[in-house]
């Protein structure tokens, strides 16, 4: 467990999605999971349904097709492992897939998903729910065992390494829902950005105005752009997206700094 002790602090120091990312891909990669897909959301409903999927942040290391697929088509709603994710916190391998197909206890709908997923090289694998705050958020990580390691291959791997996996899982989620969401359609510019802001701390439209050393009417498209990037109707819902989605308020990612005098 000391050996991931490293990587746990990398993560934690990390200032973009991207590079949390890679180093957790690098990780799962070397113990067999090479196709890893993890989704969260601020916006769930009735304990299903993700909302606007531009809302929701998703991360796969599968090639663009699959992508599409498995996200952008809403294939992933459709698998038992969504369902068991939404449903519940913890972990769990894929073995209880293969036998409530095998005993025809899924549906129709799920056992197509499970089909289509063998089709994929989505045989075996492992997912991670993780716990929140709020009823309304929901994250999880699906680790896709390469082929051709079965359910007994992956079962041992989660025996040996589940502490390890677990915990990079965790330390992952956490700093991923710190950082600005990776989704270039709610992308705010940086005076939308800055206008929010002040907006946020109280300021009127003709005071942010002399801040930002504009007219007023600069500062009001400013927020219209900035309502219509994160599709609202009001400045306040504005506000309350963009700090959600952690768009407003964030440090910019710096630049290394050598520690050589």
């Amino acid at each position: 467990m000391t050996a991931v002790l490293p990587l746990l602090s990398r993560i934690a120091e990390a200032e973009t999605v991207d590079q949390v990312w890679a180093m957790v891909a690098d990780f799962y990669r070397d113990l067999g999971f090479s196709r890893i897909n993890y989704g969260f959301t601020r916006f769930l409903h009735e304990r299903t349904n993700v909302g606007d999927p531009d809302d929701a942040i998703f991360l796969t290391t599968g090639d663009s097709d699959y992508a599409r697929k498995y996200f952008h088509n809403g294939f992933y709603a459709k698998t038992p492992v969504y369902r068991w994710a939404v449903a519940n916190v913890g972990a769990c391998t894929w073995r209880w897939v293969k036998e409530a197909f095998e005993a025809g206890k899924l549906t129709p709908e799920e056992a197509d998903a499970v089909r289509q997923n063998v089709i994929m090289g989505v045989r075996a694998g492992i997912s991670i729910s993780f716990p929140e705050s709020s009823t309304r958020s929901k994250g999880a990580l699906g680790l896709v065992a390469d082929e051709p390691m079965d359910h007994d291959q992956v079962e041992a791997v989660w025996e040996a390494r589940q502490a390890e996996m677990l915990a990079v899982a965790h330390m992952m989620h956490l700093k991923i829902i710190t950082l600005p969401q990776p989704a270039a359609r709610r992308s705010l510019t940086e005076r939308q950005r800055q206008a929010l802001e002040w907006v946020a701390d109280g300021k009127t439209t003709q005071d942010v105005a002399m801040l930002m050393e504009v007219s007023p009417a600069m500062i009001e498209k400013h927020l219209r752009l900035a309502r219509e990037a994160l599709s609202v109707e009001t400045t306040t819902q504005a506000v309350a997206k963009a700090s959600l989605l952690n768009l407003i308020f964030q440090r910019v990612a710096r630049s290394p700094v050598s520690g050589k005098s």
